[in-house]
């Protein structure tokens, strides 16, 4: 009971009790006349399923849509018996027939599932809310976020003083990925020890991502499984990729170079590594993910 709550009972309807050394108050036995059947009932909204993931997913920006899809796709592609993914595609139908329809075709369904019956009709009319969209809301500075760097020997000094300093500068950090552990020499002598080795530190960690290499250093990058998976994961992730001119054979290597968009940025000057972070704010390259 709290404490603005009225004593349903008073002192003055409070035996006073004592029992060998104590004393305590008894409160009186309550008589109760219903008037009415006494039931545990809801309300029938209690009985919509639907209403509420419908404004969900139609409040979702095209890329999360597609995510969800891609997400009830995946799932359900690991459920063995048809007759369960027909009956969940069917409760999507009362969602988002879009939804459904995507989803069915992600599953090899050549027809759909009647939608399944419900007690209460979805609401059809709710309006769309941008509070329940990520991205809708998203962030618009890249502090706090970090950049993983692929690097080799010969990289111009300038160059990454530029990116460091632009990365810093944002309130990000930034973080060395080298053949070895050891670390690189940039071109005027410079030890920058790594923080990963390659293979070590994929791309994955970061949330946006750069390569800085040499002309004459960029072979053994395009000679490592692991450094063209930096950058095809990267790319799949709809990351920021920045890079220097000579980092164009890795990305010739692993066919990036025909599919560079907006989020591929050369970083070799000042005004480059600029925009580079510019770039990250937005967080990821989202149009790339409608591109595919």
């Amino acid at each position: 009971m709290s404490r603005s709550e009225p004593d349903r009972f008073p002192i003055s309807s409070r035996r006073l009790v004592k029992s060998g050394m104590s004393t305590r108050f008894e409160i009186p036995r309550l008589t109760c006349w219903a008037a009415a059947d006494k039931r545990r009932i809801r309300p029938a909204s209690f009985a919509d399923h639907y209403s509420q993931a419908r404004q969900f997913f139609r409040s979702q920006q095209p890329v999360e849509q597609h995510h969800i899809i891609d997400a009830f796709t995946f799932e359900l592609s690991k459920v063995e018996r048809p007759d369960i993914r027909e009956r969940m595609v069917a409760n999507l139908r009362n969602v988002d027939e879009h939804l459904a329809a995507t989803v069915g075709a992600g599953l090899g369904m050549t027809t759909l599932p009647a939608a399944t019956s419900t007690t209460s009709v979805p609401v059809d009319d709710l309006a769309t809310s941008t509070p329940l969209s990520i991205l809708a809301n998203g962030p618009t500075s890249f502090a706090g976020r970090k950049v993983g760097v692929l690097m080799t020997n010969g990289v111009s000094a300038t160059a990454w003083t530029n990116l460091l300093r632009a990365v810093i500068k944002e309130g990000a950090s930034i973080e060395i990925i080298a053949p070895t552990v050891g670390g690189v020499t940039l071109q005027d002598g410079t030890l920058l020890p790594a923080k990963q080795m390659l293979g070590g530190g994929p791309s994955v960690l970061y949330d946006a991502v750069a390569v800085l290499s040499s002309a004459e250093w960029t072979a053994t990058l395009t000679a490592h499984p692991a450094a063209k998976d930096f950058v095809t994961d990267a790319h799949a992730h709809c990351k920021i990729i920045g890079y220097v001119p000579a980092a164009c054979e890795l990305l010739d290597v692993t066919g990036l170079s025909d599919l560079a968009d907006g989020g591929y940025i050369d970083v070799s000057s000042r005004k480059g590594a600029a925009a580079f972070v510019e770039a990250c704010r937005a967080g990821r390259h989202w149009e790339r993910a409608g591109a595919r």
